[in-house]
């Protein structure tokens, strides 16, 4: 483990909550507590509440909560380790390393950032100085002004073969770390290394935390060999690890903006000029694996945008072949093609945010970029051609590797293939004479349910029909009444009500598992509004005296907000002699035992709810023994839960008759 608990406890002892928080909130003092208007959506009433003392923040307006991990990971869009290692810097701590050669490793590359950090504020200078004037002329020139500049930390690299070198020898920098950076040109067979990069515009790489990697730059001389250049692969740039904008992308996508590639660095400062602040691009490479799950972490369908012309379309289909084999359910790409002659600059210059919002607007999905690749120039006046065409598009099915995903891809060409050849769409519920779906028959649109009936082998049933107005009474009495398939339940579940009672009747249980009572997923809409005002009478931290004071006073806060009748409904839910450790007077540890065994029960069944749907969706689209098993086994777990909630609530009974007799 890197982060030990003892080091995450010294942050938080560090930091106070309203520390970090204070950073994007402003807060006010209220009591113990601070209060401010909530980061994560606009309001004008604050709801949100900072617990210095729990070390905990709540925002009731939309149920996040959590401690200073949670909050910069929500606020900043940022992994864990991440989180950790930006409130160590704020702390004043050093990040432990896992183990020593992990530590030398770590020390190495800050050497080689700081190398690099050096590098950049003096190719910035030089921009500046008298030797950028032709620099910032062919800036100026593409529209890229002095703010811009330093936003993107651009520069000059001069003409001289060593301005960079003896700039870093003189700041102590071995020649050894400026070659093992890519900032020089060195080996065995050149005596004297010398500068990478001379008379070029450049451009900062930098990492997912901002640290500068690497650079790319662009000749201002015609004659060169290359117009662009980027940064060897070194211990700290991997080329096809990386993006160009990235951390101001990532933060951007946080905050709800697209994520759109386009294809060089100008392109980025160009759409970022113009409003899209999630603009990247890959570095001097076609897209690659690992670019792309970078892309996928920030949003679900990142846009790509190619140029119009007949290498943009074949940069569009090389990454559609490139994604295809990782496609995941909701993770996937659309393709935006630009006027032909034009690049994101020249439209953003020429037409403002405007062009580009809509080019962005006409973006295509996945699907059509494939289909329209497959017969753009295809003559399929034959049966064999169009037999040729499916057998193509089969295989570019069967390369998907996520089974959920493939199968709606098949469903979706099949569409196409009908429409296409067909003659149009087949009337819904209609049977062919095999009893089975054609290649070209129109698949269905509805979701995929369990068909009952030998005699209806047309389109699946529609979820209504699922749901009890048909013949395909397939979906389980448990997942119809769920709150996944109808949106909230019809009655309170005992479990829920128990669970609610306990935090009534026991206000302690809130001091050590606010967070759980937080996260827990309450399937009833007036039972999620009590959970809220529980939450919010404890926050008021004026309960004082033994057990059942605070209980009384947390039932009188709860009926002054207006719950009186949610309360009767959490009484009337629980229909059987209620369980002991619920009730007031219980023993902590019987209180604590229950309410671990109620919450883990509460979280396997909503579990294995979700699975139950998943099961029987399955069997709808398949019905194979393996799905049948699988939904057996669902089933099978479902009623060992219902055996164990009964158990429990056995167990309060009997211990509520013995409790009495003492």
């Amino acid at each position: 483990m890197r982060f030990t608990p003892h080091f995450l406890e010294e942050l938080r002892a560090r930091l106070p909550v309203s520390e970090v928080v204070s950073k994007r909130v402003k807060l006010k003092r209220a009591g113990r507590e601070w209060k401010g208007l909530s980061p994560f959506h606009q309001e004008k009433t604050p709801s949100f509440t900072v617990n210095d003392q729990k070390q905990f923040y709540h925002d009731f307006s939309t149920g996040k909560h959590g401690n200073i991990f949670d909050f910069v990971m929500e606020t900043e869009g940022v992994s864990f380790p991440e989180a950790v290692e930006r409130l160590a810097s704020m702390a004043g701590l050093a990040v432990p390393a896992a183990t020593p050669d992990a530590a030398r490793q770590e020390q190495r590359r800050k050497t080689l950032h700081d190398v690099m950090e050096i590098a950049a504020k003096f190719f910035q200078d030089t921009l500046t100085s008298r030797h950028g004037a032709q620099a910032r002329g062919y800036l100026a020139d593409r529209g890229i002004g002095p703010q811009t500049q330093l936003q993107f930390r651009m520069g000059y690299a001069p003409e001289d073969r060593f301005a960079l070198k003896e700039h870093l020898g003189a700041a102590g920098i071995p020649v050894s770390d400026m070659v093992e950076t890519g900032m020089l040109i060195g080996g065995d067979d050149i005596p004297v290394p010398y500068d990478r990069f001379r008379d070029r515009v450049m451009f900062p790489i930098s990492d997912a935390r901002g640290r500068i990697i690497a650079f790319g730059g662009r000749a201002l001389k015609k004659d060169v060999p290359a117009k662009y250049l980027n940064s060897p692969e070194t211990p700290l740039f991997h080329k096809g690890d990386n993006l160009y904008n990235f951390p101001m992308a990532r933060k951007a996508a946080h905050d709800g903006a697209p994520i759109v590639v386009v294809e060089g660095y100008v392109d980025v400062i160009a759409m970022v000029g113009v409003g899209f602040a999630g603009a990247v691009a890959p570095l001097g490479t076609a897209l690659t694996e690992n670019q792309l799950q970078l892309l996928w972490k920030m949003v679900d369908e990142p846009i790509l945008c190619f140029d119009g012309d007949r290498a943009g379309q074949k940069a569009a289909w090389r990454a559609a072949e490139l994604a295809l084999p990782h496609l995941k359910p909701g993770k996937s790409l659309r393709f935006a093609l630009l006027p032909e002659g034009q690049d994101p600059d020249d439209l953003a210059r020429s037409g403002g945010r405007g062009a580009i919002e809509d080019v962005i607007a006409a973006a295509g999905t996945l699907s059509d970029l494939i289909w329209a690749r497959e017969i753009a120039a295809g003559d399929f006046t034959t049966p064999e051609r169009r037999a040729a065409l499916e057998a193509r598009i089969g295989e570019i099915s069967n390369g998907i590797r996520d089974d959920v995903v493939k199968k709606y891809y098949r469903q979706d060409l099949a569409e196409r293939l009908y429409r296409q050849f067909g003659g149009g769409a087949r009337s819904g519920g209609g049977n062919n004479r095999s009893g089975q779906q054609g290649s070209f028959q129109r698949a269905p649109r509805q979701p995929f349910v369990p068909r009952i009936s030998a005699g209806n082998r047309g389109l699946s049933p529609t979820a209504s029909q699922v749901l009890g107005r048909g013949p395909y009474q397939a979906v389980s009495s448990q997942l119809a009444t769920s709150s996944i398939m109808r949106g909230q339940r019809s009655a309170i579940s005992r479990r829920e009500a128990l669970i609610l009672q306990s935090l009534i009747n026991h206000p302690w249980l809130l001091h050590d598992r606010l967070e759980e009572v937080a996260a827990l997923e309450l399937a009833h809409p007036e039972m999620h509004r009590l959970r809220a005002g529980i939450i919010a009478a404890f926050a008021h931290e004026h309960h004082h005296g033994d057990e059942a004071e605070q209980s009384a006073e947390m039932r009188e806060d709860l009926v002054k907000a207006g719950f009186s009748e949610q309360l009767q409904k959490v009484e009337q839910a629980i229909t059987v002699q209620a369980v002991w450790a619920s009730q007031p007077g219980a023993a902590r540890e019987d209180v604590l035992a229950t309410w671990m065994q109620l919450v883990a029960l509460h979280r396997q069944y909503h579990s294995l709810l979700r699975e139950l749907k998943d099961a029987e969706l399955a069997l709808g689209a398949e019905a194979s023994e393996t799905h049948y098993g699988w939904l057996r086994d669902v089933k099978a777990r479902l009623a060992e839960v219902d055996g164990t909630e009964a158990l429990i609530e056995g167990f309060g009974e009997l211990s509520g008759r013995f409790q009495r007799s003492q």
